[in-house]
């Protein structure tokens, strides 16, 4: 079964810590060990794993992408986001995370970070938990 979670964004480029809401649909489904699949299906956002400790981290994050791909630098695409696409390629749109006794395995400073690169808006995020047999 597919969860959805629903995530709004309230800018055009955004880190938004999602990781309680899918430990809070991990602890729901009761899955003791196995592995979370997380998948974005829009072309202008995306998901990682990185520091949720420090907000500057994803700042930092947010900053150096805009040097990579700065929103309109002439590019072809008309629609006026496509260093939003060029993000949202860079970063990805999907993790699996490992599930040990009920729990995410996330190192100790690890968040999940769902990727606004063209907001504000309505996104999800889809999530499936597949359990492995004991």
């Amino acid at each position: 079964m597919v969860k959805i979670i629903t995530v709004k964004s309230s800018s055009r480029e955004e880190f938004i810590d999602i990781t309680g809401e899918v430990e809070k649909a991990l602890k729901e489904a009761g899955v003791k060990k196995g592995i979370c699949y997380l998948y974005v299906p829009h072309t202008t956002a995306g998901i990682t794993i990185n520091e949720g400790a420090d907000p500057s981290v994803k700042k930092d994050i947010i900053n150096a992408l805009k040097k990579i791909a700065p929103y309109g630098a002439g590019y072809s695409h008309m629609e006026g986001n496509a260093d939003s696409h060029i993000k949202t390629t860079l970063v990805g749109s999907s993790v699996n995370i490992f599930i040990e006794g009920g729990r995410l395995i996330l190192g100790q400073w690890q968040s999940i970070f769902f990727c606004e690169f063209d907001g504000p808006r309505t996104r999800k995020v889809f999530m499936k938990i597949i359990k492995e047999e004991e």
